[in-house]
């Protein structure tokens, strides 16, 4: 009698039967006996391993980034005892960080007594983006201590996360420092964003962009270097903007970037502009903010406008872990959003009126993929 029901695809019989077979212990007992599958297992074993020690590795990266001990090493190796004093460790705890440090490739000891960064730690070090979001992952790790628990109270408390990112709703001036760091944030990250974005679109082909939720200035101000024949117009919470003011008049081409206070969620997105761009926008909310903002754009451009979509998205084959895993679970804390294919994606584009949509590759689809819809 066949143990699969009748409804099951051949998919699906097929892993029944594959995960019948790698969980058999005589099945784990044979591949030891064959050197090619012997080390198939072993490589399995450590990818399997990784992922029970992955937490452990990050708070080993966060103590080195979090110490600024990866910026105390660039230029320079460091003596151990330099190490120790600018630490503030035993010589001991010194010794386990730096050598758990070595084993994840972030520092090395090229020679007795003298640490610098590892293969891993200079680039990373030269990553002010990176780094920025190693910090804030702080609030990431408090609210996952506890997963199953995050995931019951479904979105119905606060978080670390969540507190964070209520920025949009403190209009006491006593607690706009919520703003600034949100900017602060976004400021840092933006730099590696707007480079792939602004490799993988021909933006001299627009005569006025408008980028929504961009009151960091980060983006624009780069859209600004990149097509110096660009107008360009931010579309952002008004005390969000008002951060974006004094970056922009310390720049020469400053006045070329019109400020427009507003919230997505309630106001009509201004006219006059034939790009809108939306960067890291979409996954950060939930459905039915998005259709109100993609419709907003629809209403908003000329016949023959189009809308710029850059964001991690889901379903990326060279990056699956980043969108359902990571992002997946970022936003769930953060209490808005959810991460979309690019399917999806083009779905939600044509519903709100869009004739065409298109992909466009990016460099790293790891940071950003990017969709083109036109009106």
């Amino acid at each position: 009698m066949s143990i699969y029901p009748d409804t099951w695809s051949l998919k699906t019989r097929w892993v029944m039967r594959r995960n019948a077979i790698l969980g058999s212990r005589r099945f784990l007992n044979a591949v030891q006996r064959w050197p090619f599958l012997r080390l198939i297992a072993r490589r399995k074993a450590a990818a399997q391993f990784d992922l029970v020690a992955g937490f452990v590795y990050s708070q080993i990266l966060a103590a080195l980034v979090k110490s600024g001990l990866i910026d105390h090493l660039v230029g320079a190796p460091r003596h151990f005892s330099e190490i120790a004093a600018f630490l503030e460790l035993s010589d001991e705890a010194t010794d386990r960080l730096l050598r758990a440090g070595a084993a994840l490739d972030l520092v090395e000891q090229p020679q007795p007594g003298w640490w610098t960064l590892g293969e891993a730690g200079a680039p990373l070090a030269a990553n002010a983006g990176a780094m920025a979001m190693i910090r804030h992952h702080e609030l990431l790790y408090r609210d996952l201590a506890d997963p199953l628990t995050l995931l019951r109270q479904n979105r119905g408390k606060e978080t670390a996360l969540s507190a964070f990112w209520t920025y949009a709703s403190r209009t006491d001036p006593a607690e706009r420092g919520a703003a600034s760091a949100y900017s602060e944030l976004m400021a840092a990250t933006q730099p590696m964003v707007a480079d792939v974005v602004i490799n993988a679109f021909d933006f001299a082909s627009a005569r006025r962009v408008l980028d929504v939720g961009g009151g960091s200035a980060a983006f624009a101000t780069a859209l600004l270097r990149a097509a110096p024949r660009l107008e360009c117009g931010i579309f952002d919470l008004p005390e969000v903007v008002a951060l974006a003011k004094p970056r922009l008049a310390a720049l020469p081409d400053g006045a070329r970037v019109a400020l427009h206070p507003g919230s997505f969620r309630t106001d009509p997105l201004p006219a006059g502009y034939d790009l809108i761009t939306l960067v890291r926008i979409l996954h950060d909310h939930d459905d039915d903010v998005v259709a109100t903002l993609l419709r907003s754009a629809h209403a908003a451009l000329p016949p023959g406008g189009r809308l710029l979509i850059a964001e991690p998205m889901a379903e990326t084959p060279s990056a699956p872990r980043m969108g359902d895993a990571y992002f997946g679970f970022y936003l769930w804390a953060m209490g808005s959003g959810r991460p979309r294919s690019a399917d999806e994606l083009k779905t939600m584009l044509r519903v709100a009126g869009f004739n065409t949509v298109h992909s466009v590759r990016t460099d790293l689809p790891l940071v950003a993929n990017a969709l083109v819809a036109q009106r």
